[in-house]
Protein backbone atom coordinates (compact mmCIF):
# COMPACT_ATOMS: atom_id res chain seq x y z
CA UNK A 1 0.00 0.00 0.00
CA UNK A 2 1.28 3.47 -0.85
CA UNK A 3 0.66 5.89 2.01
CA UNK A 4 1.29 9.53 1.13
CA UNK A 5 1.72 11.86 4.09
CA UNK A 6 1.26 15.62 3.61
CA UNK A 7 2.60 17.96 6.26
CA UNK A 8 2.84 21.74 6.42
CA UNK A 9 4.97 23.35 9.15
CA UNK A 10 7.59 20.59 8.75
CA UNK A 11 11.06 22.09 9.26
CA UNK A 12 14.34 21.00 10.89
CA UNK A 13 13.18 22.88 14.01
CA UNK A 14 9.51 21.91 14.01
CA UNK A 15 9.86 19.50 16.92
CA UNK A 16 6.84 17.34 17.69
CA UNK A 17 5.23 17.38 14.25
CA UNK A 18 8.43 16.33 12.49
CA UNK A 19 9.10 13.60 15.06
CA UNK A 20 5.56 12.24 14.76
CA UNK A 21 5.50 12.15 10.95
CA UNK A 22 8.97 10.62 10.67
CA UNK A 23 8.45 7.97 13.36
CA UNK A 24 5.13 6.84 11.94
CA UNK A 25 6.61 6.86 8.43
CA UNK A 26 9.48 4.68 9.59
CA UNK A 27 6.93 2.25 11.00
CA UNK A 28 5.02 2.13 7.71
CA UNK A 29 8.25 1.40 5.87
CA UNK A 30 9.21 -1.36 8.32
CA UNK A 31 5.77 -2.94 7.85
CA UNK A 32 6.41 -3.24 4.12
CA UNK A 33 4.40 -0.28 2.87
CA UNK A 34 5.50 2.40 0.43
CA UNK A 35 5.57 5.67 2.37
CA UNK A 36 6.02 9.07 0.71
CA UNK A 37 6.12 12.33 2.65
CA UNK A 38 5.33 15.61 0.88
CA UNK A 39 6.36 18.85 2.62
CA UNK A 40 6.83 22.50 1.61
CA UNK A 41 10.13 24.36 1.59
CA UNK A 42 12.30 26.96 -0.10
CA UNK A 43 13.54 24.68 -2.87
CA UNK A 44 12.40 21.49 -4.58
CA UNK A 45 13.93 18.19 -3.44
CA UNK A 46 13.32 14.44 -3.71
CA UNK A 47 15.33 12.29 -1.31
CA UNK A 48 15.38 8.97 0.48
CA UNK A 49 15.42 9.08 4.29
CA UNK A 50 15.33 6.39 7.01
CA UNK A 51 11.57 7.02 7.13
CA UNK A 52 11.07 6.63 3.38
CA UNK A 53 10.89 8.99 0.43
CA UNK A 54 10.54 12.72 1.16
CA UNK A 55 9.53 15.19 -1.54
CA UNK A 56 9.85 18.93 -0.90
CA UNK A 57 7.77 21.34 -2.99
CA UNK A 58 8.38 25.07 -3.14
CA UNK A 59 5.71 26.84 -1.12
CA UNK A 60 4.96 30.37 0.05
CA UNK A 61 6.00 31.57 3.48
CA UNK A 62 3.44 31.40 6.25
CA UNK A 63 3.68 33.51 9.41
CA UNK A 64 6.89 34.60 11.10
CA UNK A 65 8.20 31.20 12.19
CA UNK A 66 10.06 30.34 8.99
CA UNK A 67 7.28 28.01 7.85
CA UNK A 68 6.08 27.32 4.31
CA UNK A 69 2.82 25.78 3.10
CA UNK A 70 1.84 23.43 0.31
CA UNK A 71 -0.23 24.83 -2.55
CA UNK A 72 -2.87 23.07 -4.61
CA UNK A 73 -1.19 24.14 -7.86
CA UNK A 74 2.06 22.28 -7.08
CA UNK A 75 0.72 19.41 -4.99
CA UNK A 76 -2.17 18.11 -7.10
CA UNK A 77 0.00 17.18 -10.13
CA UNK A 78 2.40 15.35 -7.80
CA UNK A 79 -0.42 13.37 -6.21
CA UNK A 80 -1.61 12.47 -9.69
CA UNK A 81 1.85 10.95 -10.35
CA UNK A 82 2.16 9.23 -6.97
CA UNK A 83 -1.27 7.56 -7.15
CA UNK A 84 -1.65 7.09 -3.37
CA UNK A 85 -3.80 4.38 -1.82
CA UNK A 86 -4.27 6.54 1.29
CA UNK A 87 -3.54 10.21 1.95
CA UNK A 88 -2.65 11.13 5.51
CA UNK A 89 -2.79 14.90 6.00
CA UNK A 90 -1.14 16.40 9.07
CA UNK A 91 -2.55 19.91 8.83
CA UNK A 92 -5.97 21.47 8.49
CA UNK A 93 -5.03 24.19 6.00
CA UNK A 94 -4.71 21.80 3.05
CA UNK A 95 -8.03 20.04 3.62
CA UNK A 96 -10.12 22.58 1.69
CA UNK A 97 -8.51 21.81 -1.69
CA UNK A 98 -7.24 18.32 -0.88
CA UNK A 99 -10.62 16.81 0.00
CA UNK A 100 -12.25 17.45 -3.42
CA UNK A 101 -9.20 15.98 -5.19
CA UNK A 102 -9.22 12.86 -2.99
CA UNK A 103 -12.97 12.37 -3.43
CA UNK A 104 -12.75 12.78 -7.20
CA UNK A 105 -9.95 10.18 -7.43
CA UNK A 106 -11.46 7.75 -4.92
CA UNK A 107 -8.57 8.05 -2.46
CA UNK A 108 -9.35 7.82 1.28
CA UNK A 109 -8.28 11.03 3.05
CA UNK A 110 -7.32 10.83 6.74
CA UNK A 111 -6.71 13.97 8.79
CA UNK A 112 -4.16 13.57 11.58
CA UNK A 113 -5.26 16.34 13.95
CA UNK A 114 -2.20 17.70 15.77
CA UNK A 115 -3.84 20.70 17.38
CA UNK A 116 -7.17 21.66 18.91
CA UNK A 117 -8.58 24.72 17.18
CA UNK A 118 -10.14 26.41 20.22
CA UNK A 119 -7.04 25.84 22.36
CA UNK A 120 -4.54 27.06 19.78
CA UNK A 121 -6.54 30.23 19.04
CA UNK A 122 -7.35 31.13 22.62
CA UNK A 123 -4.36 33.47 22.97
CA UNK A 124 -4.86 34.96 19.49
CA UNK A 125 -8.43 36.26 19.58
CA UNK A 126 -9.90 39.20 21.52
CA UNK A 127 -11.99 38.69 24.68
CA UNK A 128 -15.58 37.87 23.89
CA UNK A 129 -14.77 36.18 20.59
CA UNK A 130 -17.13 33.18 20.07
CA UNK A 131 -14.25 30.71 20.06
CA UNK A 132 -16.25 27.52 20.62
CA UNK A 133 -18.76 28.45 17.92
CA UNK A 134 -16.01 29.18 15.39
CA UNK A 135 -14.17 25.96 16.29
CA UNK A 136 -17.36 23.91 15.95
CA UNK A 137 -18.05 25.35 12.51
CA UNK A 138 -14.51 24.57 11.32
CA UNK A 139 -14.58 21.07 12.79
CA UNK A 140 -17.90 20.20 11.14
CA UNK A 141 -16.36 21.07 7.80
CA UNK A 142 -13.25 19.02 8.55
CA UNK A 143 -15.32 16.03 9.66
CA UNK A 144 -17.31 16.16 6.42
CA UNK A 145 -14.16 16.33 4.28
CA UNK A 146 -12.18 13.50 5.89
CA UNK A 147 -12.74 9.75 5.81
CA UNK A 148 -11.35 9.63 9.34
CA UNK A 149 -9.96 12.16 11.80
CA UNK A 150 -7.18 10.79 14.01
CA UNK A 151 -6.71 12.36 17.44
CA UNK A 152 -4.10 11.47 20.03
CA UNK A 153 -5.87 12.08 23.35
CA UNK A 154 -9.17 12.49 25.11
CA UNK A 155 -8.57 16.25 25.22
CA UNK A 156 -8.08 16.35 21.45
CA UNK A 157 -11.16 14.24 20.86
CA UNK A 158 -13.44 16.42 23.02
CA UNK A 159 -13.91 19.19 20.43
CA UNK A 160 -15.13 16.63 17.88
CA UNK A 161 -17.33 14.89 20.44
CA UNK A 162 -18.94 18.28 21.05
CA UNK A 163 -20.20 18.39 17.45
CA UNK A 164 -21.19 14.72 17.33
CA UNK A 165 -18.55 13.68 14.75
CA UNK A 166 -18.62 9.90 14.23
CA UNK A 167 -15.49 9.45 12.11
CA UNK A 168 -12.95 10.24 14.85
CA UNK A 169 -10.43 7.64 15.99
CA UNK A 170 -7.99 7.93 18.89
CA UNK A 171 -4.40 6.77 18.36
CA UNK A 172 -1.89 7.96 21.01
CA UNK A 173 1.60 8.92 19.89
CA UNK A 174 4.76 7.21 21.12
CA UNK A 175 8.32 7.75 22.26
CA UNK A 176 11.67 6.26 21.30
CA UNK A 177 12.45 4.37 24.50
CA UNK A 178 16.02 3.69 23.37
CA UNK A 179 17.02 7.31 22.70
CA UNK A 180 15.05 8.69 25.64
CA UNK A 181 16.12 6.76 28.73
CA UNK A 182 17.35 7.41 32.27
CA UNK A 183 21.06 8.10 32.74
CA UNK A 184 21.40 5.08 35.01
CA UNK A 185 19.47 1.77 35.08
CA UNK A 186 16.47 1.86 37.39
CA UNK A 187 15.88 -1.14 39.62
CA UNK A 188 12.72 -3.18 39.13
CA UNK A 189 9.85 -1.79 41.22
CA UNK A 190 8.09 -3.88 43.79
CA UNK A 191 4.66 -4.07 45.36
CA UNK A 192 2.02 -1.55 44.45
CA UNK A 193 4.18 0.33 41.97
CA UNK A 194 4.93 -2.82 40.01
CA UNK A 195 1.21 -3.67 39.94
CA UNK A 196 0.32 -0.20 38.72
CA UNK A 197 2.97 -0.47 36.03
CA UNK A 198 1.68 -3.85 34.87
CA UNK A 199 -1.86 -2.52 34.65
CA UNK A 200 -0.73 0.58 32.77
CA UNK A 201 1.09 -1.45 30.10
CA UNK A 202 -2.29 -2.49 28.72
CA UNK A 203 -3.21 1.08 27.81
CA UNK A 204 -3.09 1.41 24.04
CA UNK A 205 -4.81 2.62 20.92
CA UNK A 206 -7.48 0.69 19.12
CA UNK A 207 -9.19 1.81 15.92
CA UNK A 208 -12.53 2.53 17.60
CA UNK A 209 -10.81 5.05 19.84
CA UNK A 210 -11.33 3.27 23.16
CA UNK A 211 -8.59 2.42 25.63
CA UNK A 212 -7.93 -1.15 26.66
CA UNK A 213 -7.57 -0.16 30.31
CA UNK A 214 -7.55 2.98 32.38
CA UNK A 215 -4.16 4.43 33.27
CA UNK A 216 -3.66 4.72 37.04
CA UNK A 217 -4.63 8.13 38.38
CA UNK A 218 -2.61 7.91 41.60
CA UNK A 219 0.09 10.17 40.19
CA UNK A 220 -1.42 13.06 42.15
CA UNK A 221 -1.01 11.33 45.53
CA UNK A 222 2.38 12.82 46.31
CA UNK A 223 3.29 12.94 50.01
CA UNK A 224 2.57 16.32 51.56
CA UNK A 225 5.43 18.27 53.03
CA UNK A 226 6.12 18.21 56.72
CA UNK A 227 8.51 19.92 59.15
CA UNK A 228 11.38 17.67 58.02
CA UNK A 229 10.80 18.38 54.33
CA UNK A 230 12.54 21.77 54.10
CA UNK A 231 13.83 22.07 50.51
CA UNK A 232 15.67 25.36 50.97
CA UNK A 233 19.25 25.13 49.79
CA UNK A 234 18.61 22.01 47.72
CA UNK A 235 20.17 22.09 44.23
CA UNK A 236 17.37 21.50 41.72
CA UNK A 237 17.77 21.22 37.94
CA UNK A 238 14.62 22.06 36.00
CA UNK A 239 14.09 21.73 32.25
CA UNK A 240 11.57 23.19 29.81
CA UNK A 241 11.31 21.73 26.30
CA UNK A 242 8.95 23.87 24.27
CA UNK A 243 8.44 26.12 21.31
CA UNK A 244 8.73 29.65 22.70
CA UNK A 245 5.39 30.97 21.51
CA UNK A 246 2.32 32.47 23.13
CA UNK A 247 0.09 29.40 23.16
CA UNK A 248 2.80 27.41 25.00
CA UNK A 249 3.06 29.94 27.89
CA UNK A 250 6.82 29.39 28.45
CA UNK A 251 7.00 32.50 30.63
CA UNK A 252 5.13 30.67 33.37
CA UNK A 253 8.10 28.32 33.80
CA UNK A 254 10.41 31.30 34.32
CA UNK A 255 8.07 32.84 36.86
CA UNK A 256 7.79 29.49 38.66
CA UNK A 257 11.59 29.43 38.87
CA UNK A 258 11.53 32.94 40.34
CA UNK A 259 9.16 31.77 43.06
CA UNK A 260 11.35 28.77 43.87
CA UNK A 261 14.48 30.91 44.09
CA UNK A 262 12.71 33.40 46.34
CA UNK A 263 11.69 30.45 48.53
CA UNK A 264 15.37 29.67 49.07
CA UNK A 265 15.57 26.70 46.69
CA UNK A 266 18.76 26.64 44.61
CA UNK A 267 16.91 25.89 41.41
CA UNK A 268 18.07 26.51 37.86
CA UNK A 269 16.23 26.17 34.57
CA UNK A 270 17.42 24.94 31.16
CA UNK A 271 15.21 26.01 28.24
CA UNK A 272 15.38 23.83 25.11
CA UNK A 273 13.56 25.26 22.13
CA UNK A 274 13.21 28.44 20.13
CA UNK A 275 10.47 30.72 18.91
CA UNK A 276 9.26 34.30 18.58
CA UNK A 277 9.24 34.92 22.35
CA UNK A 278 12.88 34.00 22.96
CA UNK A 279 14.30 37.53 23.20
CA UNK A 280 11.46 38.71 25.43
CA UNK A 281 11.87 35.67 27.69
CA UNK A 282 15.61 36.23 27.99
CA UNK A 283 14.93 39.76 29.17
CA UNK A 284 12.33 38.48 31.61
CA UNK A 285 14.80 35.93 33.01
CA UNK A 286 17.52 38.50 33.68
CA UNK A 287 19.06 37.84 37.07
CA UNK A 288 17.69 34.29 37.27
CA UNK A 289 19.69 31.08 36.73
CA UNK A 290 18.20 30.34 33.29
CA UNK A 291 20.09 28.92 30.32
CA UNK A 292 18.58 29.19 26.82
CA UNK A 293 19.94 26.51 24.49
CA UNK A 294 17.68 27.16 21.49
CA UNK A 295 16.62 24.28 19.26
CA UNK A 296 18.72 21.16 19.88
CA UNK A 297 18.85 19.14 16.66
CA UNK A 298 20.58 16.05 18.05
CA UNK A 299 17.87 14.09 19.83
CA UNK A 300 20.39 12.02 21.81
CA UNK A 301 21.92 15.24 23.16
CA UNK A 302 18.48 16.56 24.05
CA UNK A 303 17.60 13.29 25.77
CA UNK A 304 20.77 13.52 27.87
CA UNK A 305 19.92 17.09 28.91
CA UNK A 306 16.40 16.10 29.92
CA UNK A 307 17.57 13.00 31.78
CA UNK A 308 19.92 15.15 33.89
CA UNK A 309 17.04 17.30 35.14
CA UNK A 310 15.23 16.63 38.40
CA UNK A 311 11.86 17.85 37.12
CA UNK A 312 10.51 18.91 33.72
CA UNK A 313 8.20 21.91 33.82
CA UNK A 314 5.59 21.83 31.05
CA UNK A 315 3.23 24.84 31.29
CA UNK A 316 1.39 24.59 27.94
CA UNK A 317 -2.40 24.18 28.40
CA UNK A 318 -2.98 23.58 24.67
CA UNK A 319 -1.17 20.27 24.17
CA UNK A 320 -3.25 17.70 22.31
CA UNK A 321 -0.80 15.00 23.40
CA UNK A 322 2.42 16.27 24.97
CA UNK A 323 5.32 14.62 23.13
CA UNK A 324 7.92 16.60 25.10
CA UNK A 325 6.20 15.46 28.31
CA UNK A 326 6.35 11.83 27.21
CA UNK A 327 10.03 12.14 26.26
CA UNK A 328 10.80 13.56 29.70
CA UNK A 329 8.99 10.67 31.37
CA UNK A 330 10.96 8.20 29.24
CA UNK A 331 14.15 9.82 30.53
CA UNK A 332 13.01 9.11 34.08
CA UNK A 333 12.32 12.80 34.67
CA UNK A 334 8.97 13.50 36.39
CA UNK A 335 6.84 16.34 35.08
CA UNK A 336 4.63 19.16 36.30
CA UNK A 337 1.77 19.82 33.87
CA UNK A 338 -1.44 21.90 33.83
CA UNK A 339 -4.86 20.32 34.26
CA UNK A 340 -5.87 21.89 30.96
CA UNK A 341 -4.70 20.03 27.86
CA UNK A 342 -3.76 16.43 27.27
CA UNK A 343 -0.39 16.18 29.02
CA UNK A 344 -1.94 15.02 32.29
CA UNK A 345 -3.30 11.95 30.46
CA UNK A 346 0.29 10.67 30.18
CA UNK A 347 0.93 10.52 33.92
CA UNK A 348 1.01 7.13 35.58
CA UNK A 349 2.20 5.74 38.92
CA UNK A 350 2.74 7.84 42.04
CA UNK A 351 5.64 10.23 41.61
CA UNK A 352 5.59 10.31 37.81
CA UNK A 353 4.17 13.80 37.81
CA UNK A 354 1.86 16.42 39.20
CA UNK A 355 -1.06 18.18 37.54
CA UNK A 356 -1.71 21.73 38.73
CA UNK A 357 -3.65 24.85 37.75
CA UNK A 358 -0.89 25.87 35.33
CA UNK A 359 -0.06 29.16 37.04
CA UNK A 360 3.51 29.96 38.14
CA UNK A 361 2.42 29.33 41.75
CA UNK A 362 0.92 25.98 40.79
CA UNK A 363 3.98 24.94 38.80
CA UNK A 364 6.33 25.92 41.64
CA UNK A 365 4.22 24.04 44.20
CA UNK A 366 4.20 21.00 41.91
CA UNK A 367 7.99 21.03 41.68
CA UNK A 368 8.29 21.14 45.46
CA UNK A 369 5.76 18.31 45.88
CA UNK A 370 7.68 16.08 43.45
CA UNK A 371 10.98 16.80 45.19
CA UNK A 372 9.52 15.32 48.37
CA UNK A 373 9.26 11.95 46.61
CA UNK A 374 12.54 9.99 46.81
CA UNK A 375 14.47 10.44 43.54
CA UNK A 376 14.66 6.74 42.72
CA UNK A 377 10.89 6.35 43.16
CA UNK A 378 9.90 9.33 41.04
CA UNK A 379 12.35 8.40 38.26
CA UNK A 380 11.11 4.82 38.23
CA UNK A 381 7.49 5.98 38.12
CA UNK A 382 8.22 8.38 35.27
CA UNK A 383 9.91 5.70 33.15
CA UNK A 384 7.08 3.23 33.77
CA UNK A 385 4.58 5.83 32.59
CA UNK A 386 6.43 6.24 29.28
CA UNK A 387 6.83 2.52 28.63
CA UNK A 388 3.09 2.33 27.89
CA UNK A 389 3.64 4.36 24.69
CA UNK A 390 6.09 2.76 22.22
CA UNK A 391 5.94 4.06 18.64
CA UNK A 392 5.14 0.52 17.50
CA UNK A 393 1.71 0.82 19.15
CA UNK A 394 1.04 4.05 17.26
CA UNK A 395 1.98 2.48 13.92
CA UNK A 396 -0.18 -0.57 14.70
CA UNK A 397 -3.13 1.68 15.50
CA UNK A 398 -2.76 3.57 12.21
CA UNK A 399 -2.34 0.43 10.11
CA UNK A 400 -5.39 -1.14 11.74
CA UNK A 401 -7.28 1.95 10.64
CA UNK A 402 -6.00 1.50 7.07
CA UNK A 403 -6.56 -2.26 6.97
CA UNK A 404 -9.88 -1.80 5.20
CA UNK A 405 -8.13 -0.10 2.29
CA UNK A 406 -5.70 -2.94 1.63
CA UNK A 407 -7.88 -5.01 -0.74
CA UNK A 408 -8.50 -1.91 -2.89
CA UNK A 409 -4.81 -1.07 -2.89
CA UNK A 410 -3.79 -4.62 -3.81
CA UNK A 411 -6.36 -4.77 -6.61
CA UNK A 412 -5.17 -1.46 -7.98
CA UNK A 413 -1.58 -2.71 -7.82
Amino acid sequence: MRIVQLANFYTPASGGLRTCVDEIGRGYLAAGHDRVLVVPGLTEADEQTPSGRRITLRGPRFGSGGYHVLTARRTKPLLQQLRPDVIECSDKLSMRWLAPWARRHGVPLVLFSHERIDAILRTRVPPGFPLATAADLANRRLSARAEYIVVTSGFARAEFTRIGARNVRRVPLGVDLDIFHPLEPIAEPAGALRGAADRSRHLGAVPDGTARAEAPRSHVAVPAGGPDDDLSGAAVNLVLVSRLSREKHPGRAIEALRLLVHAGIAAQLTVIGDGPLRERLQQRAAGLPVQFLGHVTDRAVMADLVARADVAVCPSPAETFGLAVLEALACGTPVVVPRDGAARELLGPVGSGIECDGTPDGLAAGVQALLRVPAVERRRAARLSAERFPWSATVTGMLELYAGYLPTAQAAG
